[in-house]
């Protein structure tokens, strides 16, 4: 986690005023370009997917769009699990399941087909940054709605000061850094 931290720490450039005004963008792209950077970043996520023993705890790893499928997929690969990716309303070709939300600058609606998770299957939310908690809330109960059960959230940065952690009701939240 020490690694994944620096790495962060290091490669995560502050963007102000983007995508608007008085917002702050996360720009992770140095991070994904240098692999011991993302190396330790997979591999301090898929710890949130796996018991006190090291053994994989989860059937599926979901990714929130459109970050979170750059993440979520290796950390899927590390964990043994399958990757499925929650998408913007719209961009799923077959029957999904939607649930709309606010953001911390506008609206967004996000979907996740029908059969993507089984009733049983326990899933791994997985984005880049965890923010007001709208975006995990709706993937959640998305998950949800399919029947499946999401055991944690795993993010690499956690806005502390948004309060994320409270909207998302009782998960285990693991964050490489709060900021």
């Amino acid at each position: 986690m020490v690694a994944a931290r620096e790495a962060l720490e290091r490669l995560v450039v502050d963007v102000p005023d983007f995508p608007e005004p008085g917002v702050v963008f996360k720009d992770i792209t140095p991070l994904l370009a240098d692999h011991q950077g993302l190396t330790a970043v997979v591999e301090a996520i898929a710890e949130a997917g796996r018991d006190a023993d090291g053994n994989p705890v989860v059937d599926k790893v979901v990714g929130m769009e459109a970050r979170g499928f750059i993440i979520a997929a290796p950390v899927a690969l590390a964990l043994g699990a399958g990757f499925v990716p929650v998408r913007k309303a719209g961009k799923l070709p077959r029957g999904a399941h939607a649930v709309s939300y606010a953001l911390e600058y506008g609206e967004a609606t996000l979907e996740l087909h029908h059969d993507a998770v089984s009733a049983g299957e326990r899933v791994l939310l997985v984005d880049d940054v965890l923010a007001t908690g709208g975006t995990v809330r709706a993937a959640r109960e998305l998950v949800e709605a399919c029947g499946a059960t999401p055991v944690g959230v795993a993010v690499l940065m956690e806005l502390g000061f948004l309060g994320g952690r409270d909207v998302i009701g009782d998960l285990p939240v693991h964050s490489i850094a709060v900021i």
